[in-house]
C-alpha cells in the first residue's frame, strides 16, 4: 500500500514538473454582458495556447436508441496527434436526443448559441484530485453542449458530472469556463477534492463555483481564480455554487469555518496571492486597464474585482484589439527593452527590425531579454470571439470569429452556428508534416515570417489583415439581412445553406491571402535582401488601428 501510494505521488510530481515547464502556454477569456456591448451582444473569448486540436470538427444532432451509453474520455485536447491519442475513460447513460456542437481542444458551441471559453487555473495543491476521476473539463463541456440549451442549465449539468465522476485535472490545476448564452454570461470553476477520493466514498469528487457575469460589466480570466467572497449563496441569483465547498476545504486544511474569515474562492482554492506562474496578471492588467479610466497596478491584479463596468460599450474592434495585444507603449513591452536599439552609422541610437514582442526562450536566454506573457503569442493554436444574439434565430444569431495560429498577425473569420460544413483545409491538420492543403501552415507560415524581421514586415501583415478584417466587419449586416430574410422567406435549411456559403467564401479568401503573404515574406526576409533599397517599403500603419 505504501510504494502504491509513493507512486502516485510520484507520478503527480512528474505531471506537476512536466505542466510547469510549459508554464508559458496558457489560455485567455475575456466576458461581456449583454448591456456591456455596443449592439446588446453576449460575447466570450478564447485563445487555446499551446500545441492543441486546431481543425473544426462540427458533429451534428443526433438520436440515440435507449440504453446506450455514451464514451467518457481523456486526451480530447490532442486528439489531431498520434502521440496522444484518445484514451476511454469509462462511459456514462446517453440521453435520447444530442444536439449540434462544435468540438475541438476544448468545444465551444451548440446550435442553441451555448457558448464557451476555457482556461486552466492555477491552485492550491492539495485539491490534487485521485486517479480514480474520469470526467475532464473538455469531456464535461461536451455533454454540456450536446444535452443543454442556456448557460445555467449547462453549468448545473457539468457540476453534476463533475461531483459525480470526479474532475479528472491537469496536476493540481483547476479549470474555468466562461459559459454564455444569448441572455446571460457566467464563469464557473472547478477544483479537486484531493488525493483520497474513490466513486465509493459516497462524496463528490468535485469542488466547483460559477458567477454570473452582470449584464453591464465584463471581465477576464487568465489563467487565474476570479470568484471571490462567497456569502449566503442560497440567497443569491447570480452564484452557484456545489454544497460540498466548505467542507472539502476545511479537510484539506485551506479553511477554519470557526475562524470568522470571509470564504474567499480565488485565496482558498485559486491560491492567486502566490501563484503567477503563467503571466496571469499581465493580461488581467491589460484588459482592465483598457477597458476603465481608473488606473489599475499590476502588483494588485490578483485583488481586482470579478469584474468591472466598461467605460464605454464594447465592440468586434475591442475585442481584435486585445487578442493582438503585446502590451506595446507600456513598461512589459518586450520589442521594446533596451538589448534592443544599436547606434547607427549616424550616431543615432535607433531600434533594430528584429526587435519583436514574439520571443522564444532562445531570444530570451541569448539577449537577457526580461519576459512578460502578453495576450497574443506565436504558440496559440486556434483563437476566437463570439456574439450571442437573443434578437435572431440561433442559426444567424450566433457567430464564432476564429482564426487560426497568433492572433496578432492573422484575421478573425466569422463562422455562424448555422453553418453545416467548413473547407477542408480548416479540417485538415497535421503537424508534423508539411501541409499546403492545410489552412493552419498559411497562418503559421506568414506568422514564423514576420517574426524574423518584425520591424520592416509586421506593417506589411497589418496592411493586408487589417482590410481583411474591416471587410469582413462592414460586411456582417448585409449578410444577416440577406440570411435572415431567406430565413423568413424559404425556412431554417436555405439560411443554413447561405450562411455556409459565406463562411467558406471568407475562410477561403484568408487562407488564399495568406499562402500569398507567405510567398512575398519569403522573399522579402531572404537574406540578400537588401531591405533599405527597397522602394515599396510600405508606409507604417496606425499602430492602433482600433483606436477609436
Amino acid at each position: 500500500m505504501k510504494f502504491k501510494r509513493l507512486v502516485f505521488v510520484v507520478s503527480i510530481a512528474l505531471i506537476i514538473l512536466a505542466i510547469f515547464g510549459l508554464a508559458s502556454y496558457a489560455c485567455t477569456d475575456v466576458v461581456a454582458g449583454k448591456d456591456a456591448t455596443i449592439d446588446g451582444s453576449v460575447m466570450t473569448a478564447h485563445t487555446v495556447d499551446w500545441r492543441y486540436d486546431s481543425d473544426i470538427d462540427i458533429r451534428p444532432a443526433q438520436d440515440h436508441a435507449p440504453g446506450t451509453m455514451a464514451p467518457v474520455y481523456e486526451n480530447i485536447p490532442y486528439n489531431e496527434q498520434a502521440a496522444s491519442p484518445l484514451v476511454k475513460l469509462g462511459e456514462i447513460p446517453q440521453v435520447p436526443h444530442t444536439y449540434k456542437y462544435f468540438h475541438g481542444a476544448y468545444p465551444y458551441a451548440n446550435e442553441h448559441q451555448l457558448i464557451i471559453g476555457e482556461t486552466t487555473l492555477g491552485g492550491e495543491k492539495n485539491t490534487v484530485n485521485s486517479p480514480e476521476a474520469i470526467m475532464t473539463i473538455e469531456q464535461a463541456t461536451v455533454f454540456a453542449l450536446e444535452r443543454t440549451k442556456t448557460a445555467r442549465d449547462a453549468i448545473k449539468l457539468m457540476g453534476e458530472l463533475l461531483e459525480k465522476y470526479g474532475y479528472r485535472e491537469s496536476a493540481y490545476l483547476g479549470e474555468c469556463l466562461t459559459v454564455t448564452d444569448p441572455n446571460e454570461a457566467w464563469v464557473f470553476e472547478v477544483f479537486g477534492v484531493g488525493p483520497l477520493w474513490t466513486p465509493k466514498s459516497g462524496k463528490s469528487g468535485a469542488v466547483w463555483a460559477a458567477q454570473k457575469v452582470p449584464d453591464d460589466h465584463i471581465t477576464c480570466v487568465p489563467n487565474s481564480s476570479r470568484i471571490g467572497e462567497i456569502k449566503d449563496p442560497e440567497k443569491r441569483d447570480d452564484l452557484m455554487i456545489s454544497s460540498n465547498y466548505i467542507e472539502v476545504a476545511e479537510e484539506l486544511g485551506l479553511y477554519d469555518s470557526k475562524s470568522g474569515e470571509p470564504f474567499i474562492w480565488k485565496y482558498i482554492y485559486g491560491d492567486v496571492e502566490n501563484f503567477d506562474e503563467w503571466g496571469q496578471y499581465n493580461r488581467l492588467y491589460t484588459v482592465y486597464n483598457y477597458f476603465s479610466d481608473e488606473e489599475y497596478k499590476k502588483e494588485d491584479a490578483y485583488k481586482y474585482p470579478f469584474s468591472i463596468k466598461p467605460n464605454k460599450k464594447v465592440t468586434k474592434e475591442d475585442y481584435i484589439k486585445i487578442y493582438a495585444d503585446t502590451m506595446q507603449g507600456t513598461p512589459y513591452d518586450m520589442a521594446d527593452q533596451e538589448v534592443w536599439y544599436y547606434t547607427n552609422a549616424k550616431g543615432e541610437k535607433v531600434k533594430s527590425p528584429l526587435a519583436t514582442p514574439q520571443v522564444t526562450q532562445h531570444q530570451i536566454n541569448l539577449l537577457g531579454i526580461d519576459y512578460y506573457r502578453p495576450t497574443a503569442r506565436y504558440y496559440c493554436s486556434i483563437y476566437w470571439f463570439s456574439q450571442a444574439r437573443s434578437w435572431l434565430p440561433n442559426e444567424i444569431g450566433g457567430v464564432l470569429w476564429f482564426g487560426l495560429d497568433n492572433p496578432e498577425n492573422s484575421p478573425f473569420v466569422p463562422m455562424y452556428i448555422g453553418v453545416d460544413s467548413v473547407p477542408e483545409s480548416w479540417v485538415r491538420l497535421e503537424r508534423d508534416e508539411y501541409d499546403e492543403d492545410s489552412a493552419w501552415w498559411a497562418f503559421a507560415s506568414v506568422d514564423d515570417l514576420v517574426n524574423q524581421y518584425y520591424g520592416i514586415l509586421k506593417p506589411r501583415v497589418d496592411k493586408v489583415k487589417y482590410a481583411m478584417q474591416e471587410h469582413m466587419f462592414m460586411m456582417q449586416g448585409p449578410v444577416e439581412e440577406k440570411a435572415l430574410e431567406i430565413y423568413k422567406d424559404k425556412g431554417v435549411e436555405a439560411a443554413k445553406k447561405f450562411l455556409t456559403y459565406h463562411t467558406h467564401s471568407y475562410m477561403h479568401w484568408a487562407e488564399s491571402e495568406y499562402w500569398d503573404l507567405t510567398d512575398k515574406l519569403r522573399l522579402w526576409a531572404n537574406n540578400n535582401t537588401v531591405f533599405e533599397y527597397f522602394p515599396d517599403i510600405p508606409e507604417i500603419l496606425d499602430p492602433d488601428p482600433y483606436n477609436n
